[in-house]
């Protein structure tokens, strides 16, 4: 990635939010919830995550109780379903760049701390589903070992003090506004990344705001960079999805003058959940045609302020006519940015052919071109699609 200027003071600590921001726990807070509620009849809306998402267990429960009118109290209702979560807790996947985030900053000795409004003893059972992650915190702070939750400092303050810093040296990454508000409070740095989508605005007293840890640049906060992009394209586990071509929104072509083969967003909305918005790429086959590079958005695209999240591939290759309803299947083994919006149709556009330009010339890299041959392109599509 091109050199990046330093946006804050810089800092020598690292203090990391865990629900949100590391984990992806509002999948599966989603599922509880939407299992519990419609055994009483009531449909869970997942648009409403954002009431809950940053707060204490006993305040995420009371906002429950009272946006769906259940028969109990708050205290009855956690009691009901902490045992629900409790059960999925290994069940809760990383989100992209978390791992990376916590081996680079422990491989290159930076102090971390995770600070969470979550009781430590559920912060550490989380943790300890995932190799390595509890031996890489200097300090470990639940909500339960502070007089007040987040929007309060008092958890971030106590893990500076647990590291034995000063709270200007700590650079906070937190997911919601409350906990931005908490690190902002405790005069720490704080960077934003925000795990309700299209709330952007809402960020503005952070230090910093990204799309996910994917875009996290430590040297802004003089903290050591990560080595690992490679001709503006970033390596990523590789993921694998497929299914019948729909008709999208017709803007591919009509508009843009770039024709997508849609997936639809739907058949995926669980996977999708796991990853983050932005262009990606990687190799597309068509059952009857082939293997070809494609680069491809998920998300909401700003530009046209999509409402539902959607997976949009450009197969970079020029095909003499439709295909819709043929079986496509994708391996997606980069990341090139963040979604973004443009101040002009052109200027998307432009963009957009920059994107191929880069995934074009990537993939004949021998780290991406290996993927070609994925046996989940050149065999019949597993049943699961997943």
């Amino acid at each position: 990635m091109a050199a990046s200027k330093s946006v804050g003071k810089l800092v020598s600590h690292v203090i990391v939010d865990l629900d949100g921001t590391l984990l992806n726990t509002d999948s599966v807070a989603n599922q509880i919830l939407k299992s519990f509620l419609a055994k009483l009849g009531k449909k869970w809306d997942s648009k409403s995550a954002h009431r809950i998402v940053g707060r204490t267990p006993l305040e995420a429960a009371a906002a429950v109780v009272e946006d769906y009118q259940l028969p109990y109290s708050k205290e009855e209702f956690l009691s009901m379903i902490t045992p629900l979560f409790a059960d999925q807790w290994c069940n809760i996947r990383p989100l992209p760049g978390a791992n990376r985030l916590i081996k680079h900053l422990r491989s290159n000795g930076v102090s971390m701390a995770l600070a969470s409004n979550s009781p430590k003893s559920n912060i550490e059972a989380k943790i300890s589903c995932h190799n390595g992650w509890k031996d890489s915190f200097s300090a470990i702070v639940g909500g339960d070992e502070v007089e007040k939750g987040k929007p309060s400092p008092d958890i971030f303050l106590e893990a500076a003090r647990r590291m034995n810093t000063e709270p200007s040296s700590c650079l906070v990454i937190e997911d919601s506004i409350a906990g931005v508000t908490a690190g902002k409070a405790a005069g720490m740095e704080v960077i934003a990344v925000p795990s309700i989508p299209k709330q952007v605005d809402k960020f503005s007293s952070a230090s910093e705001v990204v799309n996910s840890l994917l875009d996290l640049q430590p040297e802004k906060w003089g903290l050591p960079p990560f080595e690992d992009w490679i001709e503006g394209t970033l390596p990523i586990e590789p993921w694998y999805i497929g299914g019948p071509v729909i008709k999208g929104f017709g803007r591919g072509s009509k508009v843009l003058g770039i024709p997508t083969a849609n997936l639809s967003a739907e058949s995926f909305s669980d996977i999708l959940s796991e990853h983050t918005s932005g262009v990606y790429f990687g190799w597309a086959a068509l059952s009857t045609r082939g293997v070809y590079k494609m680069v491809m958005s998920i998300g909401w695209n700003p530009y046209f302020d999509n409402t539902e999240k959607t997976i949009e591939p450009w197969l970079l290759h020029e095909f003499p006519e439709d295909f819709y309803g043929e079986e496509l299947r994708l391996a997606i083994v980069g990341y090139i940015r963040p979604e973004a919006n443009f101040p002009s149709l052109e200027s998307l556009i432009a963009r957009i052919h920059e994107d191929g330009r880069i995934a074009e010339k990537a993939l004949d890299l021998p780290l991406y071109a290996a993927y070609r041959d994925s046996p989940y392109l050149t065999n019949p599509l597993p049943e699961s699609n997943s």
